[in-house]
């Protein structure tokens, strides 16, 4: 039985389909290299994920594939629920770009958009954005 079907609903469940998600894209070039395992490591912690479950996913023989939604909304809710993990440490690194780039491609943005929509997320995340941006989501809301 696959490890996700374990889990039916919930927030772990998500954590998990990310976490899968992203073992296969890091061994989609092949194996998975040193440097890319202190990654996924970083994210099972992120994620909690458990040592069983982690050895599980990182089975050869499981590879999940990413769900993409077909609604542009759902695919800016995967992307934003990753950055709010991906900065649970307030920070991201070259390597958890790279791995976030390519989540952004599987879920269905060109690479060019993708890395837009990254490099405006950092910046919000971080609390970098400009003043006019602030004021147009602050406005929107009211």
């Amino acid at each position: 039985m696959p490890i996700l079907d374990l889990y039916e609903h919930g927030d772990h469940r998500n954590n998990l389909a990310h976490f899968a998600t992203l073992a296969s894209l890091a061994a989609a070039d092949g194996d998975i290299n040193p440097k890319e395992m202190a990654i996924l490591e970083k994210f099972a912690f992120k994620l909690n994920i458990s040592e069983d479950e982690f050895k599980e996913v990182m089975k050869k023989e499981n590879k999940y594939p990413i769900e993409t939604p077909h609604s542009g909304e759902k695919r800016f809710k995967r992307l934003f629920d990753f950055f709010q993990i991906i900065f649970s440490d307030h920070d991201i690194d070259d390597e958890e770009r790279r791995i976030v780039e390519k989540y952004a491609v599987g879920l269905g943005f060109s690479p060019k958009t993708a890395a837009q929509i990254i490099d405006k997320s950092i910046k919000i995340f971080r609390g970098e954005i400009p003043f006019e941006d602030y004021h147009e989501l602050v406005k929107r809301e009211s």
